[in-house]
């Protein structure tokens, strides 16, 4: 897949009703490659991997506008990966 897409997700309510709902909603997309509940002005930050523009509009129309919780959605796009590691550094700082 070409496109790796950032996405910034703000929900309506923070309440744990609607986080767990929002979550289950998300988790069951195969496009949805990592989720992370953020502190900051975002309450998710989604990476999502998509073949291309169209496949990003019909994740973003069709499967995340839809979910009710939703208030604010903001992409951004990797231009170029400089770094990927899952190695720990365990060990470091010690």
């Amino acid at each position: 897949l070409h496109l790796n897409v950032f996405i910034s997700i703000s929900l309506k309510q923070q309440n744990r009703a609607a986080l767990e709902a929002f979550e289950a909603s998300v988790c069951a997309r195969d496009e949805v490659m990592e989720c992370y509940l953020m502190t900051g002005d975002a309450d998710y930050l989604l990476r999502v991997a998509v073949a291309d523009m169209a496949a990003l509009e019909r994740f973003i129309l069709e499967q995340l506008s839809p979910i009710a919780q939703v208030e604010k959605i903001r992409s951004s796009f990797a231009l170029k990966q400089v770094r990927y590691k899952t190695a720990l550094p365990l060990g470091a700082g010690a």
